[in-house]
């Protein structure tokens, strides 16, 4: 009889250039998704240090994908996740497993597709709002953009009307200071996060009037629409959608209090408003980044670029914005924004920690080992992509991908943990491309600081404005 191949084999090593007291902390602070997709040429499985922890990088994507799909032994938990609890409490990206299975089961009804079909309104209206005032030679400076974009959107999708200016501008200035300032605080010793330093209490007051804010939402919400939402009943359903008709079913806020578990229980108070917080997190940075990446790639590729023109010139003939029935028909758009994730994964550094000693690449780990869970480590292993380093949208042809390919392919995760959104975000960020491009070219200006924003929670360049001309 055949014998079955042997198992494959990885290997584990120990990364160099470690500094005393910060170790490779500044190698991150410089390049944090260079540094980690530049760790597979000396292993599999690297060791780093963070401050005085040392934490285990996988390098491999059959590696990544083992500890991604077995979150009972490589549970959330490490000091990104102690920090992150700050913001987000015990929301469904914090919490750990023991409480997980019941939240993603609570909170992905509110993330069915045909959910998502209606939300896609909401991109287009604001879309449209944002950029109705641009004339051609305007020059825009890329992320705050998008971001504001991303924050209006999800604002509309959890409340279902568009949220006042000024409300907005406090939360997004909030949120900026406090996922700025997350990884400060994660590598900073306990005594020294808690001395009252200027930075310090910025964080602190940014993350209080986010936490009120959020409850200010939910009681808004409560007082809008009395219900007792058992039927989901509210004001989602009785809100028309940008084309006048009636909108069925609750918006994001709804669905996450009329939500039941088998035996009948719902999300208590203190748990919607961790997932509320989450919402907010997990869907404004990463798709603002993830935009700005793609605008910036796609004015670098005149082949890719003339693919997008063309197909939009087809399928928006009639001069219309782009809907949730068009998405099937803008693989092209669709492709751009797979390889931008795939260069630019916007959560760039989660960890883990093992519940039980375990081995990995041959090497034992105790109980409490600390591992670095990132995208940018797999994102361009040789192994998986031709010329991993050149943005290629076409590899993502359904007749090209690879399987492979789409193992490292791993920027919402993957098994049980997988972004509950990601479907969201994608639709999101296709939409919103596809209108941003169909009726104008987005130019960038000379001066552009591409270095990622130091420590920042989500990748995205320093600097980049866009110049908006005529197509």
């Amino acid at each position: 009889m055949p014998q079955s191949p042997p198992p494959p084999t990885y290997s584990a090593a120990v990364a160099p250039g470690a500094l005393p007291l910060v170790g490779h902390g500044l190698r991150l602070l410089r390049g944090s998704a260079g540094f980690l997709s530049s760790l597979h040429a000396h292993g599999d499985l690297v060791a780093v240090r963070l401050g005085p922890t040392t934490a285990q990088v996988p390098c491999h994507p059959d590696l990544l994908n083992r500890v991604l799909a077995d979150d009972r032994l490589f549970d959330k938990g490490g000091a990104f996740y102690e920090r992150a609890r700050d913001v987000m409490g015990n929301g469904l990206v914090t919490c750990p497993h023991r409480d997980h299975r019941r939240r993603r089961r609570l909170v992905r009804s509110a993330f069915r597709r045909s959910q998502v079909e209606r939300f896609a309104d909401a991109v287009r209206a604001e879309t449209a709002s944002v950029t109705a005032a641009w004339r051609p030679g305007d020059v825009i400076d890329a992320f705050p953009v998008c971001y504001g974009l991303a924050l209006r959107v999800l604002g509309r999708t959890l409340y279902s009307t568009a949220i006042d200016a000024e409300p907005a501008r406090s939360v997004e200035q909030s949120f900026d200071t406090v996922l700025n300032g997350l990884f400060r605080q994660m590598l900073l010793p306990g005594p020294v996060r808690r001395l009252p330093l200027p930075s310090h209490l910025r964080y602190r007051r940014a993350l209080a009037h986010l936490h009120d804010a959020v409850r200010q939402l939910v009681a808004d919400h409560r007082t809008a629409a009395p219900t007792d939402h058992a039927d989901g009943t509210d004001r989602g359903d009785r809100t028309a959608g940008t084309d006048g008709t009636a909108r069925s079913g609750p918006d994001l806020l709804s669905a996450l209090l009329a939500a039941r578990d088998e035996d009948g229980a719902r999300l208590t108070d203190a748990e919607v408003h961790d997932q509320v917080i989450t919402l907010l997190a997990a869907g404004t940075e990463t798709v603002a980044a993830t935009l700005t990446w793609a605008l910036w790639r796609i004015s670098h590729h005149p082949a890719a670029a003339e693919q997008v023109r063309a197909e939009l010139a087809e399928v928006l003939a009639d001069g219309r914005a782009p809907g949730w029935q068009d998405l099937p028909r803008l693989g092209a758009v669709d492709r751009v924004v797979s390889e931008t994730l795939r260069l630019h994964p916007p959560g760039w550094l989660f960890t883990r920690v093992t519940t039980a000693p375990t081995e990995l690449a041959g090497r034992p780990l105790r109980a409490g080992s600390t591992l670095v869970v990132s995208p940018a480590a797999v994102s361009r292993h040789p192994a998986a992509f031709r010329a991993p380093a050149q943005f290629d949208p076409d590899r993502w042809r359904p007749e090209r991908v690879t399987p492979a390919a789409r193992l490292a392919f791993l920027p919402f995760g993957t098994g049980t943990r997988k972004c509950v959104g990601d479907l969201f975000a994608r639709t999101e960020c296709v939409l919103v491309l596809a209108a941003l491009l169909s009726r104008r070219r987005l130019v960038p200006e000379p001066g552009a600081d591409l270095r990622p924003v130091p420590l920042a929670t989500v990748l995205r360049p320093r600097r980049l404005r866009l110049r908006v001309a005529a197509l």
